[in-house]
């Protein structure tokens, strides 16, 4: 496997998490240990050790992230149009007083006929 011009690579990159695997790759070839660039780098060991088996199976392209998987999004495209027009639109409410997550959980309910609820996370 000829090595690539990672300097170039990493300039040549606009994507933050690609330019870290290509950074870590490169001192890996510089020879550094997988727990310095860990360091450097200010990531997990275990990020470098799969980086780095990544680009030893599959050269550069092992580093390119997958596309992300995850529950589907609840409401459709238009519908997102909508709530961010509501949103921008009611942020300070005519009557006084801001918006509220209350406030967007309702207008989803009425508009779209979905049920949400505020994260149990949250006390007030």
């Amino acid at each position: 496997m000829t090595t690539p011009n990672f300097p170039k690579l990493i300039r040549e990159t606009s994507d933050a998490r690609m330019r870290t695997r290509l950074l870590a790759i490169s001192h890996f070839v510089d020879g550094k240990s997988r727990t310095q660039i860990a360091k450097y780098l200010k990531v997990s060991r275990t990020s470098v050790n799969n980086w780095v088996a990544a680009y030893l199976k599959n050269g550069v392209e092992g580093l390119v992230e997958k596309q992300h998987t995850g529950r589907p999004p609840r409401l459709t495209e238009d519908q997102l149009s909508q709530l961010k027009l509501y949103i921008t639109s009611n942020a300070i409410k005519p009557e006084g007083g801001r918006l509220q997550g209350t406030d967007i959980i309702e207008f989803i309910h009425e508009e779209f006929g979905l049920s949400y609820s505020l994260s149990a996370s949250i006390r007030y």
